[in-house]
């Protein structure tokens, strides 16, 4: 499977969560860092979900970057 994640860069670092997956989240240093944080968030979360009995929510969300100019 594969999750949309959002990654913000913050003035100590980064942070990233997972819109399908709410409550899955991480924070690192760098980027690099980050990504490799979630993906191991979400597969602990996944895990979670299903030792509880309750759905996984299967990947929905999508992004597109769209291009303005400035006023």
């Amino acid at each position: 499977m594969k999750y949309t994640v959002i990654v913000e860069k913050s003035e100590t670092g980064y942070g990233a969560y997972v819109p399908d997956l709410p409550g899955c989240i991480a924070t690192a240093t760098s980027r690099e860092e980050v990504l490799s944080l979630i993906k191991e968030s979400i597969e602990f979360h996944i895990e979670g979900l299903r030792e509880s009995g309750l759905p996984v929510p299967p990947p929905a969300s999508v992004s597109e970057l769209v291009e303005v100019t400035a006023a």
